[in-house]
Order: structure tokens, then C-alpha cells, then sequence
């Protein structure tokens, strides 16, 4: 499905801003996000003028025609997706402030660049190398923090390390991730969920599809054992989690199984299943700017009888300085000697530089 211009009337020009990811008007004011992490309410006189209760009515009555579905007070919430936009809007019978319009951009495209995660403090090297270095040793990862950290778009920039001969099967409600866009030419079966094919069906179905990899969009619920047994059987992948520590990420899972009986069955599986959790967070610079970096990364560890969690980055900064050998082994097993090293982001950390120089 796709939208024209003339769909979003005074919201249009801050659709076709590529600086704007989220366009918000509670009933009230206009509210924007930009890639530079900051939200703010658009002048109060352009709303007054322009979302007036007609604008606001055929709005969301055109994109009730597109979809095909009623909006009204028994059927509140009204949603629709473009290639790369996201259209929620909620009906003011729930929304007692009023008529409320979501629009979340979810363009077929990698932002965060390697070059760009040093330039814009997300990381350091050590810790991006050790990162890619986990992608390149098959291991799972689990990006968590807080809703709208950035946590798809970290699996979007780190699946791009993922060989194109393997196969990638991601699953989602809402295409976001976009991995057939974002890596041409590489092998990759994306599944969308609905309410006759949830997340359960999708992991398993997908078993059956001769992945090497699999991506789910966010553990949410009980899917998430089906992802655990699916990552026990030598299947890789990655996902994400709202949390706000990585050393919560097993008990945030636990919490999410259906039964006591299966929290109790499976709390070994996810030191087994699991190997790397990565946390997102936001802080200001000395400028007073907002930006994104990975505060925590860690390793998940099942060595005899004993689970372990081995903290790598803590507070932004590398603290693992000498990796265990249960950790080392894997990483040599797949040609990695040393973990802070990586040709292959020294590879494309040069081609970036050599672009920034044409540009």
C-alpha cells in the first residue's frame, strides 16, 4: 500500500523531511522526532490553522478506505503501513484528548554507519569490533532498552555482518527490520504476523525453512520460548527486549513463559541459548545534545553446572580486559583470534572515511 502526499495535507512536509522519524499530534499539538534524538512541538499557530477537525476527519477517513476497515467507537484504533510509514490513529472515544495521529518512519535503510557509531559516541572501537566480531562467530544477540531507543535499528546495522549465503528469516508485525532492502542479493525469507499466524507459528514454521538465521522483531511473550528452542539447535539470531539492564534480560524472559513449570524447565536454556545482550540508552553531551549509545554489553555463559553472566561494557566503556576461555574458544573456532580486532570493520571503516573525503 502506498500513500501520496496528498493523504497527509499539512503533515506532508514533515513526512518528506528526512531529518523527521516520527511525526505525533495528540489532538492538541504536533509533537516531531529527528535522527538527532531530540522532540519538540511544532508552533502552535501552524496546528491551530492547519489540523483543523475536517483535515483531521478525512484524514483518517481515507486511510480507513485504503485499509478497508471501520473507525469508530466500536472499532477505535485504526492502522495502516506503507513501505516506509507506520499510520496509527486512535479514536477520540479512547483518546479522550482527542483524535490522535501517529506516524512512524520506517525507511528501507541502515542509518547508523559504522563511521558513524565513532563519530557520534554510540560506541568505541574496541566495542564495535568485539560486536561485529559476535555477529561473525554466529552468536545471539539481544538488543534491549527502553521503547524508541533504537533497538531494530541496531539489528538492522549489525544483520548487515551476517554472510550473505546464510540464510536470514525475520520476523515481524510491522516491517521495520526491511532485511531484503537493506542486503541485496542476500538469501532471506521475511514473515509478517497477524491474528491467524503469531509469533509461536512464525518460529516455527520458519525450523522448517533451512535457516541459519533468525530475526524477531521484539520478544514480547510466551513466543519467546519458541525462539529459545529454536536458538538451541544451532539456529542464530538476534531480537529485542525492553529492559533497562542486561543482567534483567533472563528474568525479564522468565516472566514472559506461561507457566512456573516452564520458567523453572527453561532458566538454563537461556544462559545455553542466549551468548550477547547489548543495552541502549540516552544521555546528554557537555553541548546539552541527546545521543544514543550502548551503555552495557554482556556475555551469557552455561559452563558446567554454573550460569554466568560476564559483563563486557559497563557505563559506556570496555571492562572485560581479559576474555574467558570458554568465550576465547568460541570466538577461535570461528577464525576470530582476538575479539577487539576485526579486518572486516577495518575494511569498511576505511571505505567510509574514503567516501566522506568525495563527499
Amino acid at each position: 500500500m502506498e500513500l501520496g502526499k496528498e493523504y497527509f495535507g499539512p503533515l506532508w512536509k514533515y513526512i518528506a523531511n528526512e531529518e523527521i522519524t516520527d511525526v505525533d499530534y495528540n489532538g492538541r499539538e504536533i509533537w516531531l522526532t529527528n535522527i538527532y534524538n531530540e522532540r519538540y512541538r511544532v508552533n502552535q499557530a501552524y496546528v491551530d490553522e492547519n489540523m483543523t477537525l475536517a483535515f483531521v476527519e478525512q484524514f483518517t477517513q481515507r486511510i480507513a478506505n485504503v485499509v478497508s476497515q471501520q473507525f469508530n467507537k466500536q472499532n477505535p484504533e485504526l492502522e495502516a503501513e506503507t513501505s516506509e510509514l507506520r499510520v496509527t490513529v486512535l479514536h477520540e472515544s479512547i483518546a479522550r484528548s482527542g483524535r490522535s495521529i501517529s506516524i512512524r518512519k520506517t525507511p528501507p535503510v541502515i542509518r547508523l554507519t559504522a563511521e558513524k557509531a565513532l563519530q557520534e559516541q554510540y560506541c568505541s572501537r574496541d566495542i564495535l569490533a568485539v560486536l561485529v566480531n559476535c555477529v561473525l562467530t554466529k552468536m545471539n544477540l539481544i538488543f534491549c532498552g527502553m521503547p524508541g531507543i533504537g533497538k531494530t535499528e541496531c539489528v538492522k546495522f549489525f544483520s548487515q555482518y551476517v554472510p550473505g549465503n546464510e540464510r536470514v528469516i525475520t520476523i515481524e508485525d510491522t516491517m521495520e527490520i526491511r532485511y531484503s532492502a537493506t542486503n541485496p542479493g542476500k538469501d532471506c525469507i521475511e514473515m509478517r504476523v497477524n491474528d491467524r499466524f503469531d509469533y509461536a507459528d512464525a518460529i516455527k514454521a520458519s525450523l522448517r525453512l533451512n535457516p541459519k538465521w533468525i530475526m524477531l522483531s521484539e520478544a514480547r511473550s510466551k513466543e519467546v520460548k519458541y525462539l529459545l528452542e529454536g536458538w538451541s539447535t544451532g539456529v542464530r539470531g538476534m531480537t529485542t527486549l525492553h529492559t533497562d539492564d542486561v543482567r534483567n534480560i533472563p528474568d525479564r524472559i522468565l516472566n514472559m513463559l506461561e507457566t512456573r513449570v516452564d520458567a523453572d524447565r527453561l532458566e538454563n536454556d537461556i544462559y545455553q541459548a542466549m551468548d550477547v545482550g547489548v543495552l541502549i540508552r540516552k544521555k546528554k553531551n557537555g553541548a546539552g545534545q541527546v545521543y544514543r549509545y550502548i551503555d552495557q554489553v554482556c556475555f551469557f555463559d552455561r559452563e558446567g553446572q554454573k550460569n554466568k553472566i560476564i559483563m563486557a561494557v559497563t557505563d559506556g566503556k570496555l571492562v572485560l580486559k581479559e576474555f574467558p576461555e570458554s568465550l576465547l574458544r568460541r570466538f577461535k573456532r570461528e577464525g576470530v583470534d582476538n575479539p577487539l580486532l576485526c579486518s572486516l570493520l577495518d575494511q569498511q571503516l576505511g571505505k567510509d572515511a574514503d567516501r566522506e573525503v568525495e563527499t
